[in-house]
């Protein structure tokens, strides 16, 4: 599948700020399976300095330096994008979970199995994705069975929780959006010895004929990727929708948590109150991706 994205950030400050610094994390990755072409940040004011680099994670970072008096930051990110992720195999003959946590703490996926600031080991979801995996039981069939739980056991509501709401709230209140979802999933995951990493995005605007509209959509959209052991790698999935990530996501980022992938986070000297408006399109696109 091609999309074309566009991503608009705008700020407005009460007061002009004299300076500011930020870091960008909008241009997607390039991936085995996500080819990423014609892609373009506009920033206004113009930045005084702008520069990219790789991140730990290997994400794309942009940082932007603006040193002119300004009320108002627009970040403007798009890009034409190809995207075929391919069907995960059998669960059957994915290994036991057991096995894959026994040997998560010597893999490459051994970072993503230990706690973070915003998905630390919560007992309470650790017990609750439990119940998904039983003694022997193929590691896949237990993810997509968690999956599911969290898309019908909580509720999709916006402005309940913010970008530091913990898991532990998530799991009594039982209502959130997809940050708070993914976060979810992956503390209950690494209660269990499970690598998992959180991943930002976007999900398609609109569905195809005869679909269903995604939750998350018209915004940056969260889910996770689980790993299944040593020659199966990695499976996106993505609770907020109960689906397994295949043509529908493209994706931005990925790291521990929220807190490593904000997709536009600074610091400002001045400004006051402001305000935050955020607008994105993920439109299906005709004809093939440039080489």
């Amino acid at each position: 599948m091609i999309y074309r994205l566009r991503h608009v950030t705008t700020y407005a400050y009460a007061h002009a700020v004299d300076l500011a610094a930020h870091l960008l994390l909008l241009t997607p990755r390039a991936l085995p399976h996500q080819r990423v072409s014609r892609t373009m940040l506009g920033v206004t004011p113009t930045p005084s300095h702008m520069t990219q680099a790789t991140d730990h994670f290997g994400n794309q970072a942009t940082r932007v330096f603006l040193d002119v008096p300004h009320e108002r930051f627009e970040v403007v990110a798009e890009a034409l994008v190809e995207v075929c992720f391919p069907d995960p195999p059998p669960a059957v003959v994915t290994p036991p979970w057991e096995a894959v946590a026994a040997s998560a703490r010597r893999s490459e996926a051994a970072e993503f199995v230990f706690p973070s600031p915003l998905a630390p080991l919560v007992p309470a979801a650790t017990g609750y994705a439990a119940a998904s995996f039983p003694a022997g039981r193929p590691v896949l069939a237990g993810l997509l069975e968690l999956m599911g739980r969290i898309r019908r056991d909580f509720t999709y509501k916006a402005g309940v929780t913010g970008i530091h709401t913990q898991v532990a709230e998530v799991l009594s209140g039982r209502s959130g959006v997809c940050q708070d979802f993914a976060h979810v999933m992956i503390s209950a995951l690494r209660g269990l010895g499970l690598p998992s990493r959180y991943v930002s995005g976007y999900v398609r605007t609109r569905p195809p004929p005869g679909g269903v509209a995604r939750r998350g959509a018209d915004q940056s959209h969260a889910w996770v990727e689980a790993w299944m052991g040593e020659g199966f790698g990695w499976v996106g999935l993505d609770p907020t929708n109960d689906i397994v990530v295949r043509d529908e996501h493209v994706v931005l980022a990925w790291g521990r948590d929220f807190a490593d992938v904000s997709p536009l986070r600074g610091v400002i000297l001045g400004g006051g109150e402001h305000g935050l408006w955020v607008a994105v399109d993920l439109e299906e696109a005709e004809g093939p991706v440039p080489a």
